[in-house]
């Protein structure tokens, strides 16, 4: 089935974009007075990240800001979503400000608003001071005030310019990721670390959304969760309770306090625990009204009961043991769970809009007479903003579609193995090719006209 869809057929207000990360993105990891952060740490250990790569030069996009913003705009692309690292700007996680550090970004910001693209920023993406994460980082209850202090600064020194914030990206996964599997930074383990690490990162999240407020009124102030539809590997009782405890998990955990409706420790009991680390007015200091909520979507897992699993009893039956179509990560092609996921948060009432923040694909990319042909990603775009699209017709919210990504970039643990960018990047030479998928896409924003 072809491709009809156009950038017409959606609202006029419909925001589209691109999103990217600064650890991901900028190198320059120790320019100036910046200090290092948890992923620069963790990747001194080669055995981390996959082949031993690093984010010290990254795509350069700190020297090359201004060749990739130009390039967004020749790509018809009007809204780009990065983030801030918090040891550029306070080197050593508070205290001290780095003055290059703060010019760095109110130049990238004013290059974005003179090439008429809005920026959004990220204040969170996973790349902790290292100072900080030698105190505790997100299990020391101190963070509540060391990221109120980072977030006040934000918005004092580019509040006038900036308007869309997001307070967090993926709590789920910097928590589980790096707090309770350890296979990110900082690379803890076990739930001493992983239960302290969720309220504390709960509490910051709706306090973020409540500085951003004061300090810019007229701020759109959201936060992002990553989610899978999950789906039971049978209808067998055991494997529905499983799959029931990694929605929980995965899919809930985070959201579920902000709109005051608790943990969902009925499903997980383990999540008693947090118990122990609420304080009075917590449960209160939870609860903030964002203007949106990013939710980002890839794929679908399929769950089953494992007796062996701890905590849990459940476990994900892998994609590649499925025998359906993979990307470069394992992850399942899966479009209805985009569709499964907005239609999931549409039932929080409490949301007022909802925007896909990150949707994406990793497959293997090949220059070929100085091009890049790439129509699985392609395919996969469409697929999944067909479902996009048809969520929007059965009158569900969905407000906005960013892409992930739109560079190839170090992607965390895989480091740059996988390449999920709409752009390709040469990391020897950092040239930049336009992907077939990127010209679809810049053809698509402009309503069907090539440039």
């Amino acid at each position: 089935m072809g491709f009809d869809l156009q950038k017409k057929d959606f609202d006029k207000d419909f925001v589209w974009g691109v999103s990217s990360a600064a650890y991901q993105v900028e190198g320059a990891h120790d320019i100036h007075d910046k200090g290092p952060s948890i992923w620069d740490s963790f990747v001194e250990s080669k055995k981390n990240v996959f082949n031993g790569h690093d984010g010290k030069i990254a795509c350069d996009f700190f020297y090359r800001y201004e060749e990739d913003i130009l390039l967004m705009k020749q790509m018809n692309i009007d809204n780009f979503r990065f983030s801030l690292s918090w040891t550029r700007i306070l080197p050593q996680g508070y205290g001290k400000i780095s003055q290059e550090g703060v010019d760095y970004y109110n130049k990238v910001i004013d290059f974005c608003l003179e090439c008429d693209i809005t920026p959004w920023i990220t204040l969170y993406h996973w790349d902790l001071p290292q100072a900080l994460e030698e105190k505790g980082g997100w299990t020391n209850r101190d963070i509540i005030g060391w990221f109120e202090e980072y977030v006040k600064l934000c918005a004092k020194r580019f509040g006038d310019r900036v308007k869309h914030w997001m307070i967090l990206n993926e709590p789920m996964v910097f928590t589980g990721a790096g707090y309770f599997l350890g296979v990110h930074a900082p690379g803890k383990k076990g739930l001493k670390n992983f239960i302290p690490a969720v309220h504390h990162a709960s509490l910051c999240q709706a306090l973020g959304g409540r500085t951003i407020r004061s300090l810019i009124p007229d701020a759109m102030v959201g936060t992002t969760f990553s989610c899978s539809q999950i789906t039971p590997y049978s209808k067998k009782s055991k494997d529905l309770l499983a799959a029931k405890k990694a929605d929980a998990l995965l899919n809930r955990l985070f959201i579920e306090p902000v709109l005051g409706l608790g943990y969902p420790m009925d499903e997980l009991r383990i999540l008693r625990r947090l118990d122990e680390y609420h304080r009075p007015d917590d449960e209160k200091n939870l609860l903030f009204d964002f203007d949106f909520i990013g939710i980002q979507n890839y794929t679908r897992e399929v769950v089953r009961h494992s007796y062996t699993t701890p905590y849990l009893k459940a476990k994900i039956v892998k994609a590649t043991k499925r025998n359906v179509r993979t990307t470069l990560m394992d992850w399942e092609v899966h479009p209805p769970s985009i569709y499964e996921m907005i239609s999931k948060f549409n039932q929080y009432t409490a949301i007022k809009k909802l925007i896909i923040t990150e949707n994406g694909a990793a497959f293997k990319d090949v220059v070929s007479n100085k091009e890049v042909h790439d129509p699985l990603r392609k395919s996969y775009l469409q697929s999944y903003l067909d479902q996009v699209y048809k969520a929007k017709k059965d009158g569900l919210k969905v407000d906005g579609y960013f892409v992930w990504t739109f560079t190839d970039n170090f992607e965390w643990a895989e480091g740059y193995f996988p390449r999920f960018g709409l752009v390709y990047v040469d990391f020897e030479t950092q040239q930049r090719i336009v992907k077939s998928s990127g010209k679809w896409y810049s053809r698509f924003l402009n309503n069907g006209v090539s440039l």
